[in-house]
């Protein structure tokens, strides 16, 4: 008999190799062509519960613009829609969840750092997609899971221009949790 857990890694190793099959042969995959050949799968930490955690949501009712530099030196413009709080290894931490201004899902884009980012993981960090069912409202627990952070497609070529997680993200832990250097 399978327990919760059990199905969860089940379901994470599935996303993950779907992930994989996606970028050794899809069209606008961001691994170079002449490289899709060789590749056989990114590397992951371990599925591991501990990083699964349930964070309290402050929204931000008229949320501030933040200038996010890019790896192209460019900057691009957020709106930080809202603060997540949560524990890991009993110590409290805090994520920005942001939107772009024409953006109207209910989806918070979360990059980050941590003490993992440019040795385990993508020298300039790693997001989060966080799909919620419905708008937030202050007080909402939303589960945020890092074993599903992921490197940017610039992470694999320089062709792509990645936001780089502001320094508001930048967790003073360390996450050993999801996508890690290939």
């Amino acid at each position: 008999m399978t327990n919760a857990t059990d199905d969860w890694a089940r379901r994470l190793r599935a996303n993950r190799d779907e992930k994989d099959q996606f970028l050794a042969e899809h069209a606008q995959s961001p691994i170079p062509p002449d490289e899709r050949d060789s590749f056989d799968g990114l590397n992951y930490y371990d599925p591991d519960p501990d990083y699964r955690v349930e964070a309290t949501v402050t929204v931000h009712e008229d949320p501030d613009p933040v200038e996010m530099d890019t790896t192209a030196g460019r900057t691009v413009r957020y709106l930080r829609v809202a603060t997540l709080a949560f524990d890991i290894d009993g110590e409290a931490h805090e994520l920005q969840g942001y939107r772009q201004a024409d953006d109207d899902t209910t989806s918070l884009f979360v990059p980050f750092r941590d003490k993992t980012t440019g040795q385990q993981t993508y020298e300039e960090g790693r997001y989060l997609e966080l799909e919620a069912d419905r708008e937030l409202e202050d007080g909402d627990t939303f589960t945020v899971d890092f074993n599903l952070a992921y490197a940017p497609f610039c992470a694999y070529s320089e062709t792509f221009d990645c936001p780089i997680p502001p320094e508001e993200n930048w967790l003073e832990t360390t996450v050993e949790a999801g996508e890690r250097n290939r």
